[in-house]
Protein backbone atom coordinates (compact mmCIF):
# COMPACT_ATOMS: atom_id res chain seq x y z
CA UNK A 1 0.00 0.00 0.00
CA UNK A 2 1.41 3.41 -0.98
CA UNK A 3 0.27 6.36 1.13
CA UNK A 4 0.55 9.76 -0.20
CA UNK A 5 2.29 11.73 2.58
CA UNK A 6 -0.35 14.89 3.16
CA UNK A 7 -2.28 11.65 3.91
CA UNK A 8 0.02 10.66 6.92
CA UNK A 9 -0.82 11.66 10.89
CA UNK A 10 1.43 14.39 11.62
CA UNK A 11 2.17 13.44 14.82
CA UNK A 12 2.51 9.68 14.89
CA UNK A 13 5.60 8.22 14.64
CA UNK A 14 4.77 5.49 12.98
CA UNK A 15 3.18 6.65 10.15
CA UNK A 16 1.42 2.94 7.80
CA UNK A 17 0.50 1.51 10.67
CA UNK A 18 -1.80 4.56 12.47
CA UNK A 19 -5.63 4.39 12.84
CA UNK A 20 -5.65 7.87 10.67
CA UNK A 21 -3.72 6.13 7.68
CA UNK A 22 -6.55 4.25 6.20
CA UNK A 23 -10.21 4.91 6.24
CA UNK A 24 -11.51 1.72 8.77
CA UNK A 25 -9.73 -1.08 10.55
CA UNK A 26 -7.19 -3.78 7.93
CA UNK A 27 -8.50 -7.17 7.31
CA UNK A 28 -5.61 -9.48 6.73
CA UNK A 29 -6.07 -12.47 4.80
CA UNK A 30 -3.75 -15.30 4.66
CA UNK A 31 -4.71 -18.64 2.46
CA UNK A 32 -8.06 -17.44 2.57
CA UNK A 33 -9.02 -16.69 5.72
CA UNK A 34 -9.66 -13.30 7.30
CA UNK A 35 -8.20 -12.14 10.71
CA UNK A 36 -9.92 -8.89 10.88
CA UNK A 37 -12.91 -7.12 12.63
CA UNK A 38 -16.01 -8.59 12.68
CA UNK A 39 -14.22 -11.94 13.07
CA UNK A 40 -12.65 -14.10 15.89
CA UNK A 41 -10.21 -16.29 14.06
CA UNK A 42 -8.78 -19.44 15.81
CA UNK A 43 -4.81 -20.29 14.95
CA UNK A 44 -3.86 -22.95 16.46
CA UNK A 45 -1.54 -25.96 16.67
CA UNK A 46 1.86 -27.52 18.71
CA UNK A 47 4.54 -25.11 19.50
CA UNK A 48 7.00 -27.30 17.71
CA UNK A 49 6.77 -30.12 14.37
CA UNK A 50 8.22 -33.05 15.84
CA UNK A 51 6.88 -36.03 13.37
CA UNK A 52 4.69 -36.03 10.29
CA UNK A 53 2.52 -38.10 12.07
CA UNK A 54 2.22 -35.80 15.32
CA UNK A 55 1.74 -32.57 13.62
CA UNK A 56 -1.05 -34.40 11.76
CA UNK A 57 -2.76 -35.03 14.68
CA UNK A 58 -2.51 -31.99 16.34
CA UNK A 59 -3.92 -30.29 13.27
CA UNK A 60 -6.89 -32.52 13.16
CA UNK A 61 -7.07 -31.47 16.56
CA UNK A 62 -7.56 -28.10 16.10
CA UNK A 63 -10.01 -28.40 13.29
CA UNK A 64 -12.32 -29.87 16.41
CA UNK A 65 -11.67 -27.11 18.62
CA UNK A 66 -12.64 -24.48 15.85
CA UNK A 67 -9.53 -23.36 14.43
CA UNK A 68 -9.22 -22.23 10.61
CA UNK A 69 -5.35 -21.59 10.72
CA UNK A 70 -2.54 -24.16 11.87
CA UNK A 71 0.20 -22.97 13.93
CA UNK A 72 3.79 -24.73 14.63
CA UNK A 73 7.06 -24.01 15.39
CA UNK A 74 9.64 -25.43 12.44
CA UNK A 75 12.78 -23.31 13.77
CA UNK A 76 12.02 -22.76 17.56
CA UNK A 77 14.13 -19.88 19.80
CA UNK A 78 14.60 -21.58 23.01
CA UNK A 79 16.57 -19.89 26.15
CA UNK A 80 18.57 -22.88 26.28
CA UNK A 81 21.42 -23.64 23.75
CA UNK A 82 21.30 -27.64 24.46
CA UNK A 83 17.13 -27.36 24.21
CA UNK A 84 15.37 -28.72 20.86
CA UNK A 85 15.25 -26.26 18.34
CA UNK A 86 13.64 -27.31 15.81
CA UNK A 87 13.88 -29.56 12.44
CA UNK A 88 14.12 -26.61 10.48
CA UNK A 89 13.51 -27.49 6.62
CA UNK A 90 12.39 -30.48 7.41
CA UNK A 91 9.44 -29.15 10.05
CA UNK A 92 8.89 -27.13 7.22
CA UNK A 93 7.89 -30.13 4.63
CA UNK A 94 5.92 -31.04 7.03
CA UNK A 95 4.04 -28.49 7.67
CA UNK A 96 3.37 -28.18 3.72
CA UNK A 97 2.59 -32.04 3.40
CA UNK A 98 0.18 -31.32 5.78
CA UNK A 99 -1.50 -27.92 4.98
CA UNK A 100 -2.08 -30.37 1.57
CA UNK A 101 -3.58 -33.21 3.74
CA UNK A 102 -5.64 -30.77 5.54
CA UNK A 103 -6.26 -27.72 3.76
CA UNK A 104 -5.63 -25.78 6.70
CA UNK A 105 -2.71 -22.47 5.95
CA UNK A 106 -0.22 -22.59 8.22
CA UNK A 107 2.23 -19.38 10.17
CA UNK A 108 5.09 -20.53 11.28
CA UNK A 109 8.26 -18.41 12.90
CA UNK A 110 11.23 -17.11 11.33
CA UNK A 111 14.21 -16.27 13.27
CA UNK A 112 17.10 -15.00 11.13
CA UNK A 113 17.06 -13.04 8.32
CA UNK A 114 19.17 -15.85 6.22
CA UNK A 115 15.62 -18.22 6.36
CA UNK A 116 13.57 -15.33 5.55
CA UNK A 117 13.12 -16.58 1.89
CA UNK A 118 13.33 -20.46 2.78
CA UNK A 119 10.45 -20.20 5.35
CA UNK A 120 8.44 -17.75 2.76
CA UNK A 121 8.96 -20.68 0.07
CA UNK A 122 6.68 -22.74 2.20
CA UNK A 123 4.82 -20.89 4.73
CA UNK A 124 1.17 -18.88 4.31
CA UNK A 125 1.94 -16.41 6.73
CA UNK A 126 5.74 -15.62 8.75
CA UNK A 127 5.61 -15.22 12.29
CA UNK A 128 7.69 -12.48 14.64
CA UNK A 129 8.62 -13.73 17.92
CA UNK A 130 8.40 -11.79 20.92
CA UNK A 131 12.28 -12.06 21.43
CA UNK A 132 13.03 -10.77 17.93
CA UNK A 133 10.00 -7.81 17.90
CA UNK A 134 13.30 -5.27 17.64
CA UNK A 135 15.32 -7.59 15.19
CA UNK A 136 14.92 -4.56 12.75
CA UNK A 137 17.08 -6.83 9.92
CA UNK A 138 14.42 -9.45 10.50
CA UNK A 139 11.54 -7.09 10.31
CA UNK A 140 12.82 -5.41 6.89
CA UNK A 141 13.10 -9.05 5.62
CA UNK A 142 10.38 -10.13 6.52
CA UNK A 143 8.06 -7.68 5.39
CA UNK A 144 9.55 -7.51 2.17
CA UNK A 145 8.46 -11.24 0.73
CA UNK A 146 5.23 -10.04 0.34
CA UNK A 147 3.36 -13.09 2.46
CA UNK A 148 1.25 -11.93 5.40
CA UNK A 149 3.10 -11.04 9.13
CA UNK A 150 2.19 -11.90 12.28
CA UNK A 151 4.17 -9.77 14.86
CA UNK A 152 4.23 -10.37 18.63
CA UNK A 153 4.70 -7.76 21.26
CA UNK A 154 8.26 -8.21 22.87
CA UNK A 155 7.77 -9.33 26.59
CA UNK A 156 9.29 -5.57 27.94
CA UNK A 157 8.05 -4.13 24.99
CA UNK A 158 5.90 -1.32 25.49
CA UNK A 159 2.96 -0.43 22.58
CA UNK A 160 4.60 2.49 20.80
CA UNK A 161 7.88 0.13 20.64
CA UNK A 162 5.39 -2.66 19.18
CA UNK A 163 3.31 -0.51 16.94
CA UNK A 164 7.03 0.78 16.07
CA UNK A 165 8.30 -2.65 15.10
CA UNK A 166 5.69 -2.68 13.26
CA UNK A 167 6.12 0.51 10.81
CA UNK A 168 9.64 -1.48 10.05
CA UNK A 169 7.40 -4.20 8.42
CA UNK A 170 5.22 -1.79 6.99
CA UNK A 171 7.76 0.63 5.53
CA UNK A 172 9.76 -2.83 3.69
CA UNK A 173 6.07 -3.20 1.72
CA UNK A 174 3.89 -5.28 3.74
CA UNK A 175 0.82 -4.12 5.28
CA UNK A 176 -1.02 -7.41 6.20
CA UNK A 177 0.40 -7.07 9.83
CA UNK A 178 -1.71 -8.93 12.59
CA UNK A 179 0.00 -8.09 16.10
CA UNK A 180 -0.23 -10.30 18.96
CA UNK A 181 -0.54 -9.50 22.37
CA UNK A 182 1.18 -12.67 24.28
CA UNK A 183 1.91 -11.01 27.81
CA UNK A 184 4.50 -9.06 29.24
CA UNK A 185 6.66 -9.66 31.99
CA UNK A 186 6.03 -8.09 34.80
CA UNK A 187 6.73 -9.22 39.26
CA UNK A 188 4.17 -11.92 39.01
CA UNK A 189 5.46 -15.32 39.09
CA UNK A 190 2.00 -17.10 39.47
CA UNK A 191 1.81 -17.07 35.91
CA UNK A 192 4.56 -17.09 32.57
CA UNK A 193 3.50 -13.85 32.06
CA UNK A 194 0.78 -11.49 32.65
CA UNK A 195 -2.01 -10.65 29.16
CA UNK A 196 -2.05 -7.00 28.92
CA UNK A 197 -5.82 -6.97 27.92
CA UNK A 198 -5.75 -3.30 28.29
CA UNK A 199 -3.51 -3.69 24.80
CA UNK A 200 -6.39 -4.88 22.58
CA UNK A 201 -8.60 -1.81 22.63
CA UNK A 202 -5.58 0.40 22.85
CA UNK A 203 -3.78 -0.66 19.96
CA UNK A 204 -7.28 -0.50 17.89
CA UNK A 205 -7.41 3.05 19.10
CA UNK A 206 -3.59 4.39 17.63
CA UNK A 207 -3.93 1.37 14.49
CA UNK A 208 -5.88 -0.07 11.77
CA UNK A 209 -4.44 -3.43 12.29
CA UNK A 210 -5.99 -6.59 13.30
CA UNK A 211 -4.46 -7.70 17.31
CA UNK A 212 -4.92 -11.15 18.09
CA UNK A 213 -4.02 -12.71 21.92
CA UNK A 214 -1.68 -15.56 22.92
CA UNK A 215 -3.17 -16.98 25.95
CA UNK A 216 -0.65 -19.86 25.84
CA UNK A 217 2.31 -18.32 26.11
CA UNK A 218 0.81 -15.43 28.59
CA UNK A 219 -0.66 -18.00 31.29
CA UNK A 220 1.92 -20.68 31.09
CA UNK A 221 -1.07 -23.26 32.52
CA UNK A 222 -2.86 -25.02 30.40
CA UNK A 223 -6.07 -24.40 32.77
CA UNK A 224 -5.72 -20.64 32.22
CA UNK A 225 -5.23 -20.73 28.10
CA UNK A 226 -9.39 -20.99 27.74
CA UNK A 227 -9.99 -18.25 30.64
CA UNK A 228 -7.85 -16.04 28.81
CA UNK A 229 -8.56 -16.01 25.40
CA UNK A 230 -12.73 -16.16 26.77
CA UNK A 231 -10.83 -12.52 28.21
CA UNK A 232 -9.51 -11.61 24.79
CA UNK A 233 -12.81 -12.39 22.92
CA UNK A 234 -14.42 -9.84 25.31
CA UNK A 235 -12.40 -6.98 25.02
CA UNK A 236 -12.62 -6.88 21.42
CA UNK A 237 -9.53 -9.34 20.14
CA UNK A 238 -9.44 -10.13 16.34
CA UNK A 239 -8.66 -13.81 17.26
CA UNK A 240 -6.35 -15.53 19.28
CA UNK A 241 -3.23 -18.33 18.50
CA UNK A 242 -3.36 -20.89 21.04
CA UNK A 243 -0.63 -24.75 21.41
CA UNK A 244 -2.50 -27.95 21.33
CA UNK A 245 -0.50 -31.57 21.32
CA UNK A 246 -1.61 -34.75 20.73
CA UNK A 247 0.22 -36.01 23.63
CA UNK A 248 1.26 -33.29 25.55
CA UNK A 249 3.51 -34.85 28.29
CA UNK A 250 6.15 -36.25 25.42
CA UNK A 251 6.18 -32.86 24.17
CA UNK A 252 9.50 -31.77 23.23
CA UNK A 253 8.86 -28.29 24.20
CA UNK A 254 5.79 -26.13 26.72
CA UNK A 255 4.05 -29.46 26.63
CA UNK A 256 2.38 -28.08 30.46
CA UNK A 257 0.68 -24.87 28.41
CA UNK A 258 -0.88 -27.22 25.22
CA UNK A 259 -4.21 -28.15 25.42
CA UNK A 260 -4.93 -31.78 25.08
CA UNK A 261 -7.44 -33.62 22.47
CA UNK A 262 -9.81 -33.71 25.80
CA UNK A 263 -9.90 -30.17 25.65
CA UNK A 264 -11.04 -29.56 22.35
CA UNK A 265 -14.62 -30.00 23.34
CA UNK A 266 -14.37 -26.80 25.66
CA UNK A 267 -12.68 -25.39 22.80
CA UNK A 268 -15.44 -25.67 20.40
CA UNK A 269 -17.69 -24.33 22.81
CA UNK A 270 -15.41 -21.18 23.67
CA UNK A 271 -15.22 -20.73 19.85
CA UNK A 272 -18.89 -21.05 19.59
CA UNK A 273 -19.55 -18.18 22.38
CA UNK A 274 -18.02 -15.99 20.76
CA UNK A 275 -20.82 -14.04 18.76
CA UNK A 276 -22.48 -13.80 22.38
CA UNK A 277 -20.11 -12.48 24.42
CA UNK A 278 -19.40 -9.81 21.38
CA UNK A 279 -23.03 -9.05 21.61
CA UNK A 280 -23.20 -8.56 25.12
CA UNK A 281 -20.02 -6.55 25.21
CA UNK A 282 -22.01 -4.37 22.44
CA UNK A 283 -24.87 -3.87 24.44
CA UNK A 284 -23.01 -2.86 27.58
CA UNK A 285 -19.94 -0.84 26.25
CA UNK A 286 -18.20 1.05 23.09
CA UNK A 287 -16.88 -2.65 21.73
CA UNK A 288 -17.89 -1.94 18.18
CA UNK A 289 -19.67 -4.34 15.87
CA UNK A 290 -20.56 -8.17 17.00
CA UNK A 291 -17.94 -10.60 15.78
CA UNK A 292 -18.35 -14.17 14.34
CA UNK A 293 -15.83 -17.27 14.88
CA UNK A 294 -14.54 -17.79 11.60
CA UNK A 295 -15.54 -21.03 10.61
CA UNK A 296 -13.88 -24.22 10.82
CA UNK A 297 -11.41 -24.71 7.59
CA UNK A 298 -10.49 -22.62 4.46
CA UNK A 299 -13.33 -20.65 3.22
CA UNK A 300 -15.83 -22.18 5.54
CA UNK A 301 -15.45 -25.62 4.81
CA UNK A 302 -15.88 -28.25 7.44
Amino acid sequence: MSIARTEMPESSPYLLVDKQARAGRSTVNVGGVPIGPGTFTLIAGPCAVETPEQTLRAAEMARAGGAALLRGGAFKPRTSPYAFHGLGREGLLILSGVRAETGMPFVTEVLDTRDVDLVATHADMLQIGARNMQNFSLLRAAGSVGLPVLLKRGMSATIEEWLMAAEYVAQAGCTDIVLCERGIRTFETATRNTLDISAIPTVQRLSHLPVIVDPSHAGGRRDLVLPLGRAGAAVGADGMIIELHPQPEQALCDGKQALRPEDMPDLRALMEDVPLIAGRLAQTGPAGPAVSAVPTGVNGTP
